[in-house]
């Protein structure tokens, strides 16, 4: 007998298993549940193997007429087509009419049970969908046969490298840890820019530039109107004023669930792009929901990741941990944010190395998340690692089935520094602070939407873009629930709402004499009085005493704002440092913050859209921790510790990269050199403009 009829029967041998098992399960859930009599195993078997023929013959069609809906639920729905599925293969077998209580319950037993044995019984999860994917793109795999390695990047956002190197020395992360091992890959250290957040850094990352960007969030005084990194309309925004059209997937490239595209003419929940029908492709979505592993695996995992949130929140706050508020609809989030949105990236994924895409980059906002609210060192957050780490290997393993041998990359965009919020530590907050150092007038602070429920924004929106019935109808029914990109559901909707329009209030009010933005420990606040960058010296007229009273708080670090005489300066409670030639009055309030500091305060300093005064939390180098404004535990967005100190791990082979990367800019330029090397089409970047142009 040939090896490869050895093969043959040993995956028949595993998937007959797999039937038994299914059966035996299917017989105890019909005992244990009401509305369902099998009353044999012999029955049970039947009924499991037509339930299995009625999922291949009916599955595919109902995914994708039902697709909008399926990614509403984040593939919750499913479950309810499986248990008609369900229901319909029962009344053929035994004539009874299960109730549908009964069959959605079973459904879910059956998911559970399917996500269990199938690596129990050595069968490969991944198989039925990649074969999905060789028919379905037949001619664009031989088209992309070659012997010209193409690049997964794999983007762990938020994960910084102090960290990384912590997960790997404890275990939780054991594929990166064999590639370190072996010697097949390396850890490239780099130093992003400040502001240290998502927005900013894929876009220097993808499009090479990330020019006046000073926060998540900022305000433009020429149109009296904020951009916010992850709503779909500045995204684009975002993309217009920075691509030149050769961007890191210019070249027949894939984005998935990123914030901007790189200019990749194919994209999946990619914010910038959801609405350009032409390279958003919500069909993306469908070979996933048309495998039934797939969604089984991603239901369950769902599921028990909101039940392991909870037991996390609740021994935090047993042991009398420092924490923040993680009720309410948040576990729910966490679950879509960790599980769902991980699997259906993943899934995508493995669909463009069997087609033999040259160059794909997809962010996992997972770890960011639950960082966020745990601590980036807490084990839910490296809990949550460890399954990143395990997808990774998902992806190794697909690669021998590719038209072309491929490189796995993995990469972050910033870091995180621990540290408990401004609030809780000197029972203020910035707003209150502002307000506090104003002798009149009233602060608008806009309140923000957590940058991981708008990459679920991206996905929900792309949903609705789809041009079937059930996009539409799902457009109609999701209106009230998606605000600018921004998932809003059940008790949330009205307060998400009433959020947005106190940002429309903030920009619109003429009494308000100061708006305060958060990006993490970097505070944004922009004066009114002009519509141009304010003075030290116009301050100090019009606002006596502000920069003092900001500067001089305990929980302030600096304080940079531009004088007439001086040029930039950050201002300590104890010092001040002359940033256009480092002459430091008094002690350096820049000192605890690395020796960039000062480089990365001149640049800020030179965009158009640079707030009045610039506002960065203290910083406690012996603790290794930061004050930030908003309510986290793990936080970005200024300076100050591991937030500033991402990765990247690159294969041996690649050329030595230079001594030391600092910003985005110059990590997206060795990353161009790294795949023209590798032999992929890199198109030259015409002259890039000093200055982005204001929008329309």
């Amino acid at each position: 007998m040939t090896r490869t009829r050895h093969s043959r029967l040993g995956v028949f041998v595993r998937v007959l298993a797999l039937w038994v098992v299914t059966a035996l399960a299917f017989l105890v859930l019909a005992a244990l549940l009401p509305g369902i009599a099998v009353p044999s195993f012999d029955g049970a078997l039947v009924t499991t193997l037509l339930i299995a023929i009625l999922n291949r013959l009916l599955w595919p069609l109902l995914t994708r007429l039902f697709l909008p809906i399926t990614v509403l639920t984040l593939g919750l729905a499913t479950l309810v087509g499986n248990a008609l599925i369900i229901g319909l293969a029962v009344n053929i077998v035994d004539g009874s009419h299960p109730s549908f209580g009964g069959a959605l319950a079973a459904a879910f037993g059956l998911a559970i049970v399917t996500m269990i044995a199938i690596p129990v019984l050595g069968i490969d999860g991944d198989a039925h969908h990649l074969r999905l994917v060789r028919r379905r793109r037949r001619r664009l795999r031989e088209r992309n046969t070659t012997d010209v390695p193409g690049v997964i990047l794999f983007e762990i956002d938020g994960l910084a490298e102090p960290v990384l190197r912590r997960a790997l020395d404890e275990g939780h992360a054991p594929t990166l840890a064999r590639w370190l091992a072996d010697g097949s890959h390396r850890i490239v250290s780099w130093e992003c820019d400040l502001s240290s957040q998502t927005g900013a850094s894929q876009a220097g990352l993808l499009l090479g530039s990330n020019f006046d960007m000073p926060a998540f969030r900022w305000y433009e005084k020429e149109r009296g109107e904020l951009v916010v990194s992850n709503h779909p309309k500045d995204a684009a925004e975002i993309e217009r004023r920075r691509s030149d059209g050769g961007g890191l997937l210019a070249a027949n490239g894939a984005s998935r669930g990123n914030l901007v595209s790189g200019d990749a003419p194919r994209c999946m929940a990619t914010m910038s792009v959801v609405r350009d029908r032409k390279r958003s492709q919500s069909n993306e979505f469908f070979s996933y929901f048309a495998a039934p592993y797939g969604f089984a695996r991603t239901i369950a995992l769902f599921l028990w990741d909101v039940v392991l949130e909870r037991r996390a929140a609740r021994r935090q706050r047993k042991r009398g941990e420092q924490h923040v508020a993680r009720g309410g609809i948040y576990p729910f989030a966490r679950g879509a944010i960790t599980v769902a949105m991980r699997d259906l990236n993943v899934a995508t994924l493995l669909a463009d190395i069997v087609e033999g895409v040259p160059v794909a980059y997809a962010t996992f906002v997972g770890y960011d998340e639950v960082a966020h609210h745990s601590g980036i060192t807490e084990p839910d957050a490296f809990a949550v690692l460890a399954l990143l780490d395990a997808q990774l290997e998902r992806l190794e393993r697909a690669t021998a089935q590719a038209p072309r041998p491929y490189h796995l990359v993995v990469l972050s965009d910033h870091g995180q520094t621990q540290g408990r919020p401004f609030r809780q530590r000197y029972d203020i907050t910035l707003e209150e602070l502002v307000q506090r150092a104003l002798r009149e007038g009233s602060v608008r602070a806009p309140a923000a939407v957590d940058e991981a429920w708008g990459n679920l924004g991206a996905t929900l929106t792309e949903a609705r873009e789809d041009n079937t019935l059930a996009g539409r109808l799902l457009n109609r029914v999701t209106r009230r629930h998606v605000v600018d990109g921004a998932v809003t559901l059940g008790p949330n909707r009205t307060a998400l709402e009433q959020r947005r329009e106190a940002e429309a209030e903030a920009v619109d009010d003429e009494a308000a004499k100061a708006i305060v933005l958060a990006s993490g420990n970097l505070g944004l606040v922009y004066l009114p009085d002009r519509d141009e960058r304010m003075t030290l010296e116009q301050i100090d007229a019009a606002h006596p005493g502000l920069v003092e009273s900001l500067a001089e708080h305990p929980g302030i670090g600096f304080v940079m704002v531009r004088s007439e005489r001086d040029g930039p300066v950050a201002v300590g409670g104890s010092g001040r440092r002359r940033l256009a030639d480092d002459v430091v009055e008094g002690e350096d309030p820049l000192a605890p913050f690395g020796p960039n500091a000062a480089a990365h305060l001149r640049r800020t300093d030179g965009f158009p859209h640079c707030p009045d005064l610039l506002i960065n939390s203290t910083y406690d180098p012996e603790a290794d921790e930061v004050a930030p404004f908003e309510e986290f535990m793990g936080s970005h967005g200024g300076l100050g510790g591991d937030q500033s100190h991402p990765f990247a791990i690159v294969p041996s082979a690649w050329s030595p990269e230079p001594e030391a990367i600092v910003g985005v800019e110059a990590m997206h330029a060795v990353l161009r050199t790294w795949l023209a090397e590798t032999g992929l089409d890199v198109e030259a970047r015409p002259e890039r403009p000093t200055a982005a142009p204001a929008a329309g």
